[in-house]
């Protein structure tokens, strides 16, 4: 081998060698960086774009593909303590020229944070509502999807603005009484009548905490590595002392039981999607919103627990997309009539 070749392969062993270090770098140094990365990524690979609307100072961060057409456009709330990318796992499975909108909730990730915000459950459907108007998206009825938090605001939401919507499917949602008390709820009083309600399941701290949460939250039980799981930590720490205000907010009385309060108000067609073993919010809220809500379609998922979006895309968003051909069959026929 001449030397001009020898300089060629090393030159170019070099140059595969820097992003091989500087990946390996990232995972053992920051891997909460490289998990931002990995949202990056993964919105440009399924074409979602972020954008910011402002309302007067109000600044709201979303990400979004498609355009409004015939059909409905779909708007997404994200849980607790989550933020609009949670739906890319759902969004892989959704046709790409359906108008979806993303939001970060209020106080969450891109989304304005202020300590004279009001966080209850109808001050973010207000709040919502305000983001709704900001982009013209109530122009035409729209589909509302919401889970947990989410489904909660979500299911207020169309229960005050009843114009703005076409269809609604609540995931898990949250603001429901229930005869049975989940692993969460039990834990929770237990904390309570130790006085150590700070330490709260849905905010961890340490790596550790991380991990219980996940298993609280999901049936499926990933293996997740010790780096991911600091780099998951490390991104939710700056965070966590707005999570506890929040969380002590939405569970107070005044927003505890919203959606249970809104429930009968709530006229659109609404699907009820529930995995089966949900720790966190127990499954027989499904039939407490079925006897109220009429035209409720429920679905139980088998196997699966808080974290449906997360531990079953694909039949979440073939759930989603059959309840709306659902309601575009009824809709023509009704027309043909």
């Amino acid at each position: 081998m001449d030397l001009d070749m020898l300089n060629m392969f090393v030159i170019a062993g070099g140059t595969l060698a820097i992003p091989i270090l500087a990946f390996v770098a990232s995972f053992l140094l920051w891997p909460s960086a490289l998990i931002r990365i990995y949202y990056w990524y993964w919105r440009r690979a399924l074409g979602m774009q972020v954008r910011y609307a402002n309302y007067d100072d109000y600044q709201f961060c979303y990400s979004y593909r498609g355009r409004p057409g015939y059909r409905p456009s779909i708007l997404m709330l994200h849980g607790f303590s989550a933020h609009k990318d949670m739906w890319l796992s759902i969004v892989k499975f959704l046709p790409k020229n359906l108008h979806l909108v993303c939001v970060d909730m209020p106080g969450h990730e891109g989304t304005t944070r202020s300590d004279l915000d009001d966080y209850s459950i109808s001050g973010q459907a207000k709040r919502i509502h305000q983001f709704v108007e900001c982009i013209k998206l109530n122009r035409k009825p729209f589909h509302l999807v919401g889970t947990s938090m989410g489904g909660n605001v979500a299911g207020v939401y169309a229960a005050q603005y009843p114009e703005d919507i076409c269809s609604l499917t609540l995931i898990c949602p949250a603001g429901l009484p229930s005869t049975t008390d989940s692993k969460f709820i039990k834990q929770l009083r237990e904390l309570q009548e130790s006085k150590r309600i700070d330490r709260i399941p849905l905010i961890p701290s340490t790596p550790e905490e991380m991990a219980d949460m996940l298993k609280l939250c999901s049936y499926v039980r990933f293996k997740v590595p010790q780096q991911i799981l600091q780099g998951l930590v490390d991104v939710r720490i700056p965070h966590n002392e707005f999570y506890r205000k929040l969380f002590l907010e939405i569970v107070d009385e005044k927003s505890r039981h919203s959606l249970h309060e809104n429930m009968s108000k709530i006229k659109a067609p609404t699907q009820v999607i529930w995995g089966k073993q949900d720790q966190v919010l127990d499954v027989s809220g499904a039939s407490v919103l079925a006897s109220a809500i009429p035209d409720c379609h429920v679905y139980i998922l088998e196997n699966c627990g808080h974290s449906v979006v997360v531990e079953r895309p694909r039949k979440t968003a073939n759930l989603i997309l059959e309840f709306l051909a659902l309601l575009h069959s009824i809709d023509n026929n009704k027309k043909q009539a």
